[in-house]
Parts: C-alpha cells; structure tokens; sequence
C-alpha cells in the first residue's frame, strides 16, 4: 500500500501535466493572423459566461501588430443598449502563436488557424479562484460551415469542459462602426 501512494501521486501529475500542454499553429504567422474577426462560438467554465452566454450574440474582434510581435485586440460586444468595447495588449510569450495579457493574467494560445476563414483559440484568465479556461471560434465572416463547427466542438472534451458550457453565437448586425 504504501508503494502503490507514491505511484499514483505521480500518474496523477502526469494526467495534469498532459492537460495542460495546449496545441498550437505550427509555424504561426502574427501578419496573416492580423485583421478583422467575428466571434462566432465559445465555451468557457467562467461562471459569468455561463450565466449570459444564451443571450450573446457575435462580436467583433480587431487583431493589430505591435512592435516585438505583441498584439493589440479591441473587441467590440453588443449588449443589450449599447456596444460595449474593450482593448487587450497581448505581449507574446516564448513561441509564435502564445501571448500573455499581463493586466488580466491571460494567457491565450492560437490552436489552429487557416488564416483566411478560422482560428481556434484557447485562453487560461488566472485569478484568485480556480483558472477560467475558454475555447473560442474565430470567423472572418459571420457564417461558418457545419464541419468547422464539428472540428471546434471535437477539440471541447479535449480541453477539460463540456458541451452544455458551449454557446454558438448568433450574427449581428450591431456595432459595425468603428471597429476599424
């Protein structure tokens, strides 16, 4: 018995390990990656997404090159009177395709992008109660195939959630302006 304790402790920090190691694009490109995006589906464990992600709707998403291939990321949401905006500065971290937002201690990861129609991306927000991990689907239109969306929700299990955190996002017209 006392032999079997230590053998298990260790499995047990070979599983974590193993779920914490995210894919990301090989060769990732920053410039390709750049532009305009729509947020078409997430899935998240955080506690406020869940509580509103039935009544969210696309949002749009502006990625800019920095100096040092840091980016800049305005995203613009549309609520339920306005359009609410928001701005990340998202410093790249060791490999291409890995930034940390220092502020909000985020730590985002691009998983797979074709550049021209998706990116698949995966954020860790660490804070003072457990990490708040999202898996999100980008667009560079509004609509998206059947088979991406079968792609990002397959890659779900994989990243420690589950379907019923998953909210596809419906188009929106709103807040078109000023996301340039």
């Amino acid at each position: 018995m006392t032999m079997l304790l230590p053998s298990l402790a260790l499995v047990l920090l070979c599983l974590l390990q193993a779920q914490a190691e995210v894919p990301m694009q090989p060769d990732f490109s920053a410039e390709k990656f750049a532009g305009t995006w729509h947020l078409a589906a997430v899935v998240s464990n955080c506690s406020v997404f869940l509580k509103v992600k039935d009544g969210m709707k696309s949002s749009i998403i502006t990625i800019s090159l920095m100096p040092e291939d840091n980016l800049a990321m305005k995203l613009v949401w549309p609520m339920l009177d306005k359009c609410q905006k928001f701005e990340l500065l998202l410093q790249r971290s060791g490999q291409a395709g890995h930034y940390m937002e220092v502020q909000e201690k985020r730590d985002m990861r691009v998983m797979d992008t074709d550049y021209s129609h998706y990116a698949i991306v995966h954020e860790v927000e660490h804070g003072k109660e457990k990490p708040k991990i999202s898996l999100q689907l980008f667009t560079r239109g509004q609509d998206m195939s059947p088979q991406l969306l079968q792609k990002f929700t397959e890659l779900i299990p994989t990243m420690g959630l589950t379907q019923d955190m998953l909210a596809i996002l419906p188009k929106s017209g709103e807040c078109q302006e000023g996301t340039e």
